[in-house]
Order: C-alpha cells, then sequence, then structure tokens
C-alpha cells in the first residue's frame, strides 16, 4: 500500500511537470512526443494526467494545446449552468484522492506522537526527567521514560534537544535508521524522507546507523552527521556553532542537503502543498541560510540558483520547476 501510494504521488508529481512543460511551450514537437511516451509506459501515469487536467481545468487555468494526448471518450458539452458544479465537484473529489495518498502516513504519525506541532508551530516540551525539547514546525516526537532509560523517537520533522544529565539512565533519540546515545547535552535532529542529519551543539555524543549499530562514531561540538536513509552510511561534516538549531530564531541553515529535503523542510511552515516534479532539480544539493518567516521567498531563492521557479497555481498549491 506505501508503495502504491508512493507512485501515485510520483504519477501525480510527474504529471504537473509535464503540464508545465506544454504550458511554457505548447507548439513544441519534441515535448509533445515525450509526454506520448511517458503515457504509453503506465495505466498510473495516464490515470495521473487525467486528475492533473481536471484539477488545472477547476482552477481555472488555461489547457495546453495537447491535452488531448490520450485515449478518452468524447465529452459532450454541457449546460452553461451546470459546468461550475462539475469543476466544483471534481475539484474536491481529486483533493480527497490527493488526501489519501498524502496526509495517510502523516495520520499514522500522529497517532503514535505524544507531542506534535502543526504547520508554522513551533512548542517547547519539558520532560519529566528536566529534558527540554524544542520541536519545530510539522513534528512530532514518542517519549518513552522508564526505570532502565530514556527513549525519545523523533516521528516526523526536526527537534533540538538539551537533555538534562543522568549518568544512570542514557537517553536515546532515534529517528529514521539513526540512533544517538547521550547523557547530558544539546543537540539538533531532522529527520527527511531520504536522510537523517544530527548536529551536535554542546557536551559529547555516540550515533549509529542501522544496520551497523555496533559502529559507533563519536560528535564534537560543531559535528554535523548524515545517516543515509537507505544505507545507513554515516557522512560527517563541521558547521559553525550559531547556526546549529538556527531555526528557533525563524532561520534554516542547511549544508550539502538535496532541493527536496530543503523543500521538505520549508514545508513545515508553509500552508499550500509544496511538489518538485523536476527530479533533476529535485536531486541539485545546496548549502544556505534560508528566512522561515517567509517560506515563499525562501523557495524563489532556493531553486533560482539552478533557473527554477515557483509558481502559485492556487492558495493551497505550489510548483516548483524550470519550467
Amino acid at each position: 500500500m506505501i508503495q502504491d501510494d508512493s507512485e501515485k504521488r510520483r504519477a501525480i508529481e510527474e504529471a504537473m511537470d509535464w503540464l508545465l512543460r506544454l504550458k511554457a511551450d505548447p507548439d513544441c514537437p519534441q515535448a509533445a512526443r515525450d509526454v506520448e511516451d511517458w503515457l504509453a509506459r503506465a495505466e498510473t501515469n495516464r490515470s495521473a494526467w487525467r486528475d492533473a487536467l481536471k484539477a488545472w481545468d477547476a482552477l481555472g487555468e488555461i489547457r495546453p494545446r495537447h491535452a488531448d494526448l490520450w485515449p478518452a471518450r468524447p465529452v459532450v458539452p454541457l449546460p452553461r449552468r451546470s459546468r461550475r458544479p462539475l469543476a466544483a465537484g471534481i475539484a474536491l473529489a481529486l483533493a480527497a484522492a490527493l488526501l489519501v495518498v498524502l496526509a495517510a502516513p502523516a495520520l499514522m504519525i500522529w497517532l503514535k506522537a505524544d507531542f506534535r506541532t502543526g504547520t508554522g508551530e513551533s512548542r517547547m516540551v519539558t520532560l519529566a526527567d528536566g529534558s527540554a525539547v524544542n520541536l519545530s514546525a510539522d513534528s512530532a516526537i514518542d517519549v518513552e521514560l522508564t526505570p532502565e532509560g530514556r527513549h525519545v523517537r523523533l516521528l516526523a520533522g526536526q527537534a533540538f534537544f538539551d537533555v538534562a544529565h543522568d549518568g544512570k539512565h542514557p537517553f536515546t533519540v532515534e529517528a529514521g535508521n539513526a540512533r544517538v546515545v547521550v547523557l547530558g547535552t544539546a543537540f539538533d535532529v531532522a529527520l527527511d524522507d531520504t536522510a537523517t542529519t544530527v548536529q551536535l551543539a554542546r557536551g559529547v555524543v555516540g550515533i549509529s546507523g542501522e544496520g551497523d549499530r555496533q559502529a559507533v562514531a563519536e560528535m564534537a561540538p560543531g559535528d554535523m552527521a548524515t545517516v543515509d536513509g537507505a544505507t545507513g552510511a554515516i557522512r560527517h561534516a563541521v558547521v559553525p556553532l550559531e547556526e546549529i538549531g538556527a531555526w528557533r530564531s525563524g532561520l534554516l541553515f542547511v549544508n550539502d542537503v538535496t532541493v527536496d529535503g530543503v523543500v521538505a523542510r520549508l514545508q513545515r511552515y508553509h500552508p499550500a502543498w509544496i511538489s518538485v516534479p523536476d527530479r533533476t532539480l529535485g536531486r541539485q544539493r545546496v548549502t544556505g541560510l534560508y528566512d522561515l518567516r517567509d517560506p515563499d521567498r525562501a523557495l524563489t531563492a532556493l531553486v533560482k540558483p539552478y533557473g527554477g521557479k515557483v509558481r502559485a497555481i492556487s492558495s493551497y498549491t505550489r510548483i516548483v520547476s524550470r519550467y
């Protein structure tokens, strides 16, 4: 089911990307041939294309010239007064379908969470042992404090931990396939779709990746470790201490992170759904400082160096592409 949802989301994002290409250059024969090839690959693509066109129409956008690039039954014109309710119904149906695909995983996370935040919201949580956890926007944690130890799982988003020292009860944070063990220290953990990033502000911690739990890498203040979500491999870097947890002051600092990864973090602060259907653009790696108080401006600053543009399709949708 998770794989099916991921495939649907990928197809919808690619369909929106093709729409933008055809809209930017409606007379390009190569673009038309490329769309035809893409449609021929899978029924999932054809279904996503139909849904994307319906959504585009419902939002009041002009159809690209090659909107008929899929087999369909003839469309019978409806009376003028019937078209608006139909458009509204199509938009609602598509929105419901997107909610099933995109919101179901988030719902499961929220059900597991002991503490969570919404879009654009941050929250300071003081645990029973005196440790403080500052949750970033759209983030969630599950907490378990027992006589044997203190355990927190970052289910989504990002959090800054200031751990109360207790030599008898180690404090463990798990995020994705990364595991951090400390006694008393301060550090930041960010969980993305492809990796987990840990930045140490104070103290000493040990970090390991899933599949190699015996190989524990020790970190010192200013160290950053990125644990690959697929392999568990750990990459190390050094970052300025003052930029660790900068999101608490409304700034997002990233070091060698993909555009997709930065967009995922900005998404926590933006009420609209942000899509990056251009895979090449999404894989570009960036280092920079972005203003979380103006997510649209941050998005523009993020992709502009690569020829990217941010399009506001509606109040609830942003498409990021180079077309």
